[in-house]
């Protein structure tokens, strides 16, 4: 089964714990206090997958109190058994071989995100490192169901900047090389495991798609892009008798539509498009590869079905679950898992039978939230001051009806990449926001995927400044709707969003209240000049899109744009979260602003964490922060909080600079 979603460049039931007083215009105190954990710890279950063959269930659940990979015969799902024994980093994602033999799954060492290929026999026995090579990110190239022995493997372990391919033999572990990569972003296999199709990156910072033929890549491509397309343009896969290539596509377009190219001539035929928003996913037959449906996410996500036999199944599940993902399928393609993602309930898990249109279901991932208040998302537009449409998410409190009685304290929640966007659907961070009091915002500002490449295209340059103008433009609307107070409006994120966070409080200091920065850059030039070596694929449309650190000036460009230039600015309550060994957002980049306004006196809170990367993977981590920052905001802006208790303590958490101005910090870094 091949269920394709496009990228761009991210517990314990107990008693309910006192709240500070609220003053928020809403009456929380009808409401109940949603402990951190049941948001925050691990889940009980996640990721339901059915096997191939259709003879087991695997799912990841806590272990141990540490995420690992569990097997159930899928007659009897309640015939569980922990296949693995990670006893620090969780396992956040798995896979099952082509042949049903094993269970696959990647993991790093504290967030270093050298991801390493594992797999673990269904029968039992210790799970096998098949990529044990230091300073490498294993990455899957190609399955198949005609080779179920084997699967293809990328391995930067010759070169960091790129990836060798090797057939890696699943009953032997033995690697094979059968390309080496001297300069390509990355090759697409056919379902005999045969490289069809080599991509490299070009000058103009978008990709050329060279034939392989024989083994060897061909002098000229056949399809090539620029900059503009380059997030917007990419080969989906092959179907299975390798002679349709399916793509997405925005050449001589605004939004990507879906296309299938006869493979021998080159003839691209249009299958979708949505004057509205790219085509962002695709749903393949599991065997023969054909494409059957694509998504489309503009307010929320929505089908285009191309094959009529899914379009049954498609509506049923719509009626059934609202919004939902597909997990995996059979190779028979009788049963399905799914999982829904509606904004008001944790996501739950069935197995669905299409034959009896019947939905069993399998687990709810978090329980302990049946019952709990949540709140409902809203999909709105907003109009930036030039007058684009800025997809946005608004969040209010559970009690503060559709419009509160007075404006609200707000958070506005700022998404990663840039090259990303926010969806519609159940979000932690957003939950826990609103049941402390605060109305939420998530805005997709230019610069965001998805809504086009004029919409995306338009954030090249932008950094620092129209990117920011729409997340000002976004506060203003609030305010004039009567949603948010603009006393009370503190900014937070991760990556892009804390590198927002950061922006919101240098260049426009006046303008929040607070602000709350993970993993964030405050310097754009070392941001630039540290990344990763195996992003060099990417590093060219980095540059074109923001600038060159390695000529004068696109460095004074990007000086100009960094936070850190202007962190004598700050005259606003700041925290920051930084994982010690992220390889994108180096520790670097939270130190140099810690120090710039430690040598002001310019108070600020830093909590580092020794053993996470680009955001917080292990629960304890994630609660503790989550906890520094409910108090954090509680002070700044007047919402409730649950008590940091012993979070910290529980935690890896360091507090390098300012625990004095974190209500409770300093009092919880005495008990570890």
């Amino acid at each position: 089964m091949k269920t394709v979603l496009l990228a761009g460049f991210a517990l314990i039931a107990c008693a309910p714990a006192l709240a500070q007083t609220p003053s928020s215009g809403v009456k929380m105190t009808e409401t109940p206090l949603i402990e951190r954990a049941k948001l925050f710890g691990n889940p009980t279950k996640a990721q339901g997958r059915l096997s191939p063959d259709g003879k087991w269930l695997s799912w990841i659940a806590p272990s141990n109190g540490v995420l690992n990979v569990w097997v159930a015969p899928a007659g009897n799902p309640a015939d569980a058994r922990v296949l693995t024994s990670e006893t620090k980093r969780p396992i956040r994602q798995h896979f099952w071989a082509p042949d049903s033999s094993m269970i696959m799954y990647i993991n790093d060492v504290g967030g270093n995100e050298d991801f390493a290929l594992f797999g673990v026999k269904v029968a039992g026995g210790a799970p096998v490192n098949f990529t044990p090579f230091e300073k490498t990110t294993a990455q899957i190239v190609g399955t198949s169901h005609k080779h179920t022995d084997r699967i293809l493997v990328g391995l930067n372990n010759r070169d960091q900047r790129w990836h060798d391919v090797h057939s890696l033999d699943l009953k032997t572990g033995k690697l094979t090389l059968v390309q080496q990569n001297d300069g390509y972003s990355g090759f697409i296999a056919d379902d005999h495991l045969k490289l069809r199709v080599a991509i490299r990156p070009n000058a103009a910072g978008g990709q050329d798609y060279f034939r392989i033929v024989d083994g060897k890549v061909a002098a000229e491509p056949f399809l090539t892009h620029g900059l503009d397309d380059s997030q917007t343009t990419q080969a989906f896969g092959f179907s299975a008798d390798g002679k349709t290539l399916y793509w997405i596509d925005s050449r001589g377009r605004d939004t990507a539509a879906a296309f299938a190219m006869d493979f021998e001539t080159g003839k691209m035929t249009k299958l979708a498009e949505d004057g509205r928003a790219d085509v962002d996913g695709a749903l393949f037959h599991p065997t023969t590869g054909v494409l059957q449906a694509v998504s489309v996410n503009y307010l929320t996500p929505e089908w285009k079905v191309l094959d009529t036999s899914v379009a049954g199944d498609l509506a049923f599940l719509d009626k059934e679950l609202g919004r939902w993902s597909i997990a995996s399928r059979t190779d028979a393609d009788d049963l399905w898992t799914v999982a829904t993602d509606n904004s008001t309930s944790a996501s739950a898990s069935y197995v669905y039978d299409r034959k009896a249109k019947k939905l069993t279901k399998l687990f709810e991932s978090r329980p302990e939230l049946a019952g709990a208040p949540l709140a409902k998302m809203r999909p709105v537009e907003i109009r930036s001051r030039d007058g684009k449409t800025l997809v946005s998410y608004l969040t209010l409190p559970v009690g503060a009806g559709e419009k509160p009685a007075q404006p609200l304290p707000m958070v506005l929640l700022v998404h990663g990449g840039p090259w990303a966007r926010d969806f519609y659907g159940f979000d932690r961070e957003v939950q826990f926001l609103a049941n402390r009091g605060y109305g939420v915002l998530q805005v997709n500002f230019r610069g965001s995927t998805g809504f086009g490449k004029g919409f995306t295209n338009a954030g090249n340059g932008a950094w620092g400044r129209e990117m920011h103008d729409d997340l000002l433009d976004a506060v203003s609307w609030a305010v004039q709707q009567g949603y948010a107070d603009p006393k009370r409006v503190a900014i937070m994120g991760g990556s892009y969003g804390g590198y927002a966070t950061l922006a919101g409080l240098t260049f426009t200091p006046e303008t929040f209240a607070c602000g709350v920065d993970i993993v964030g850059p405050s310097n754009l030039v070392t941001l630039l000049s540290t990344v990763p070596p195996y992003w060099e694929s990417f590093r060219k449309q980095l540059i074109a899109r923001m600038g060159d650190p390695d000529t004068e000036a696109g460095k004074a460009w990007l000086k100009e744009r960094s936070p850190l230039t202007y962190a004598d600015r700050i005259v606003k309550p700041l925290l920051i979260g930084q994982g010690a060994n992220d390889p994108r957002v180096k520790q670097a980049e939270s130190d140099q602003i810690v120090a710039a306004m430690e040598a002001k006196n310019i108070p600020v809170t830093y909590v580092l964490f020794p053993d996470e990367g680009h955001g917080f993977a292990r629960p304890e981590n994630n609660i503790a922060f989550m906890a520094v920052t409910e108090n954090f905001l509680s002070k700044c802006i007047g919402g409730r909080a649950e008590p940091i208790g012993g979070t910290v303590a529980a935690s890896s958490a360091k507090v390098p600079h300012g625990a004095d101005h974190a209500p409770g910090l300093k009092a919880a870094l005495g008990t570890k």
